[in-house]
C-alpha cells in the first residue's frame, strides 16, 4: 500500500511516517519507482508507534518497545521497566502541574481584579528567586 493509505489507515500522517521512515524507525520496501510500499507488518508498527507515542513515551523509548515487541526471547521485565520509568515521568510532571495550578489559583485569589494598578499576579512574576512558588 502507498503512503496516503498507511497514513489512513494507521491514523498518523504522512509528514509523519515519513520522518520515521527517515529516522529508522520504519522501514518500508520501495517499489521499482522508489515510492515506499507498505505491508500489512509495517502497518502494525505504526499503529504500535502511534499508541505508545500517545501515551507520551519517546521516539527512542518507542525505538525500544519496537525492539522489544519483535524479540522473541525479550524478558516481559525490561518491558515493565520503560514502563515504570514513563509513568514515573508521567508523575512527576503531574505534580509539578499541580504546583503551578496551586500557585495561580492563590496569585489570582489574591488579586483584587479591580481598576487600581496593584497586582500580586504581576508582583510575583516580579520577584528575583521566585520559581512559581506562592507567596508566604
Amino acid at each position: 500500500m502507498n503512503i496516503k493509505h498507511a497514513a489512513l489507515d494507521s491514523g498518523l500522517p504522512v509528514k509523519t511516517i515519513r520522518y520515521y521512515d527517515e529516522i529508522g524507525l520504519i522501514n518500508p520496501a520501495r517499489d521499482h519507482n522508489g515510492y515506499r510500499d507498505f505491508q500489512d507488518s509495517d502497518l502494525h508498527k505504526l499503529t504500535f508507534v502511534a499508541q505508545a507515542r500517545s501515551l507520551g513515551f519517546t521516539i527512542e523509548d518507542c525505538r525500544t518497545l519496537l525492539a522489544l515487541y519483535e524479540d522473541d526471547a525479550r524478558e516481559s521485565a525490561d518491558v515493565k521497566r520503560i514502563a515504570k520509568q514513563h509513568l514515573t515521568q508521567i508523575q512527576a510532571k503531574i505534580a509539578k502541574l499541580n504546583t503551578m495550578s496551586d500557585t495561580l489559583s492563590h496569585l489570582i485569589n489574591e488579586c483584587a481584579g479591580d481598576g487600581r494598578p496593584d497586582c500580586p499576579i504581576l508582583d510575583n512574576f516580579g520577584k528575583s528567586g521566585n520559581k512559581g512558588n506562592a507567596p508566604k
